[in-house]
């Protein structure tokens, strides 16, 4: 039997580079690179929401030149961050897998690296 999770697809070195440079740059929250993988959620997992989210997505998109026209957040729902989630990593910290599974249960991501990836591959952020 073959397994789902063979081999999980990389993200570009770039897209890593540009989320632990802007992450770094503004302050976000220390990125690991090696961490990060297509899974990671941009609102969740790297703390980036509300207006911060569309700043984002513009130097997202500035960089590497991606069309961003028919992009709408009425897809996703627009990321707004946690108040029980902000409390839960500000007292645990969010290394721990029993934080990140709670995390997840009180909030449900909206936008994921794989998204920024797609957008990279095919020139569209949709």
């Amino acid at each position: 039997m073959i397994s789902t999770h063979c081999q999980m697809e990389e993200i570009h070195p770039q897209l890593k580079d540009f989320i632990v440079d802007y992450c770094t740059k503004y302050k976000i929250q220390e990125v690991d690179p090696s961490a990060l993988n297509l899974d990671t959620s941009i609102d969740l997992d790297l703390d980036i929401f509300d207006i911060e989210i569309d700043l984002f997505i513009a130097e997202f998109a500035a960089q590497f030149h991606i069309d961003q026209s028919k992009f709408s957040w009425y897809k996703y729902g627009y990321p707004t961050g946690s108040a029980g989630v902000k409390l839960i990593k500000t007292v645990f910290g969010y290394k721990s897998s029993w934080v990140k599974r709670l995390s997840h249960r009180i909030y449900k991501p909206k936008f994921r690296v794989s998204n920024l990836q797609d957008a990279v591959n095919t020139g569209k952020l949709l």
